[in-house]
């Protein structure tokens, strides 16, 4: 796949986000709702970030964007870089060339009258050459494999359809990292694993760095280097989401464990499968259960 929209990183020491100490309070929330946050991302990960309703994974992923402090306003401290700019300190407009956000319901930034349109409104904000957006438009069509939708309506699309426009409206833009907030909401199980998939591939071929904001920890466990847990604005949890699931027990932050792990752990107490396993998915646990070879009495 071709990826020459993408303006990658060529650092893979500096981190591509790096949040210092960030503290933040809404004015019409008595508490902080991010409290001294200390945050590293490098360059090509996929950061996968949960927690229960309030613990301020959304005002996360704003402080991230530039919605915070640059719209939403209220007690802010300490420090976020986006690929060496410091967020507080620049317009919104140079941060959307650096950063993507997919909505949790797409029909939030899917609004012209057809899907090429869609694609190339961003780019046509930015006064790019009418030449330029055909190319760039045609290409993240290409990569998204959506080029039979080009002129179709957007209120014609399927749900699942709706979240391919609305990544091709981000990459086209040539940000390096992307933001999901809980993609697979509106999407039934197939639709949901499909699209972490296709995510799983957009990030392999293109080399970009993704966050998603996600419940279904069960499809993006297995896709994801990191997990990170919030509660109360801090960070409880990050590491390999694999190794957070199988130590911890996450129901107490508000997280929901895959069925999957909860009975890996079962198992493991008998001594079924491997404590270096750490299955996530019915089809690793069966080829774990298969490989198991009972002690001799």
């Amino acid at each position: 796949m071709n990826g020459e929209y993408l303006r990658k990183s060529n650092n893979p020491v500096t981190p591509i986000i790096s949040i210092r100490k960030l503290s933040f309070r809404y004015y019409d929330t008595p508490l902080n709702v991010l409290d001294n946050v200390e945050l590293q991302i490098k360059a090509g990960e996929i950061v996968v970030i949960a927690g229960r309703s309030g613990s301020g994974k959304s005002t996360l992923l704003r402080a991230i964007n530039g919605l915070i402090p640059h719209q939403h306003a209220g007690d802010y401290s300490g420090s976020v870089f986006v690929d060496g700019l410091e967020v507080q300190s620049v317009k919104m407009s140079e941060l959307a060339t650096k950063v993507g956000y997919i909505f949790q319901n797409p029909e939030n930034q899917i609004f012209m009258f057809s899907v090429e349109r869609d694609i190339a409104f961003g780019l046509e904000n930015f006064a790019i050459p009418t030449a330029d957006i055909r190319k760039k438009v045609d290409w993240a069509l290409d990569v998204l494999k959506i080029k039979g939708l080009s002129l179709t309506a957007p209120h014609e699309l399927s749900d699942g359809q709706k979240q391919r426009v609305a990544i091709a409206g981000a990459i086209v833009m040539g940000q390096k990292i992307l933001i999901f907030d809980e993609p697979t909401s509106l999407l039934d199980p197939f639709t949901a694993r499909s699209l972490i998939e296709f995510i799983k591939k957009l990030h392999d071929e293109l080399g970009i760095t993704i966050l998603i904001v996600e419940h279904r920890l069960d499809l993006v466990s297995r896709i994801a280097n990191r997990l990170i847990v919030l509660d109360e604005g801090r960070i409880v949890y990050d590491g390999d989401p694999r190794r957070v699931m199988y130590s911890s027990n996450l129901s107490v932050y508000g997280v929901t464990e895959p069925t999957i792990v909860r009975t890996g752990k079962l198992l493991n107490l008998d001594g079924f499968i491997s404590r270096e396993s750490f299955p996530v998915s019915a089809d690793e646990l069966v080829a774990d259960l298969r490989g198991y070879e009972p002690s001799r009495q």
